[in-house]
């Protein structure tokens, strides 16, 4: 059931001109559906891109700094004086 290579060929070559042929006339969108969906799929592209630059920044700002900042003490044990008679 897959594609020989001939037609994977022809497939592509398809594909090729018609990207070719939209680029030639500026038009690459059909429709409007055409915009949202580059839209969204820029959108995603962006988000990615910026979480992992955060994920960068945020590794290279804890990790590599020569000052050791302060740690928060946690309390050792709490009474809950909500369960006292």
């Amino acid at each position: 059931m897959g594609l020989s290579a001939d037609e994977v060929k022809q497939e592509f070559q398809a594909t090729a001109e018609e990207v070719l042929g939209r680029l030639r006339s500026q038009q690459l969108f059909q429709s409007e559906w055409d915009i949202a969906a580059f839209v969204v799929f820029l959108t995603f592209v962006g988000t990615v891109v910026l979480l992992l630059f955060l994920v960068v920044v945020h590794c290279c700002c804890c990790c590599c700094c020569t000052s050791p900042r302060p740690r928060k003490e946690k309390p050792k044990g709490v009474d809950n004086l909500a369960l006292e008679p």
